[in-house]
């Protein structure tokens, strides 16, 4: 996993073995996760998406804490995945950093808690399976407008993005601070620095009779 020029974001280039059955890669694995993050991952939730080529979703986000961190991967097709900072506070607040995601490199992108996330499909059909740290609770989930002009994502200009009805009516960054809807930098910190002292919860083995 190797971090991305935000704070709390990391995409992740796992090995991929190819032979004539086909292909074969880890695509998480919570040694290696642990050992960048300094803590494991607490999965509540599991999705999957299936956009027609277009399709803009985004940007997501929830409130901190607990917030919603997301371990996220595209297993056919291709999306432009964009991580926003979106922290009051924070040193890159406003920016953003963009991956491709693929079936063919099968990279994967995680986004700690407090940061927005969205993505479009560049492709018809494109899937999209996402790890969550928490599940939906629609009293905290909130969006901010992906094509804000002061952010000016660069989103691919042959593409007309196509957005959902509560996308297209969320507020831009500017307007998401002035009605104290967004999270601090020093939430999001001290959010992240007490999953790392929390004790970590294994299943218990139980010995064959």
């Amino acid at each position: 996993m190797t971090p991305l020029g935000i704070e709390g974001a990391w995409v992740d280039a796992p090995r991929v073995l190819t032979d004539g059955r086909g292909r074969f890669h880890e695509w998480f694995r919570t040694e290696r996760f642990r050992e960048v993050t300094g803590h494991a991952l607490r999965l509540e939730q599991a999705n999957c998406s299936r956009s027609v080529r277009g399709a803009l979703r985004g940007i997501h986000y929830a409130s901190v804490p607990p917030g919603q961190a997301k371990y996220v991967t595209c297993v056919s097709g291709a999306v432009l995945d964009v991580v926003v900072d979106i922290r009051t506070g924070s040193p890159t607040y406003g920016m953003w950093e963009a991956v491709r995601l693929d079936d063919r490199e099968n990279h994967a992108v995680y986004l700690s808690e407090g940061l927005g996330h969205a993505f479009i499909a560049l492709e018809e059909g494109t899937t999209v399976i996402y790890l969550c740290s928490e599940g939906y609770a629609p009293h905290r989930e909130f969006g901010i407008h992906p094509l804000d002009p002061a952010l000016a994502i660069e989103w691919p200009a042959h593409l007309t993005p196509a957005l959902s009805e509560k996308d297209a009516a969320a507020p831009t960054l500017a307007e998401a601070e002035q009605q104290g809807l967004l999270p601090s930098y020093e939430e999001c910190a001290a959010y992240r620095q007490h999953l790392r002292t929390q004790p970590e919860e294994r299943p218990a083995v139980v010995a064959p009779a």
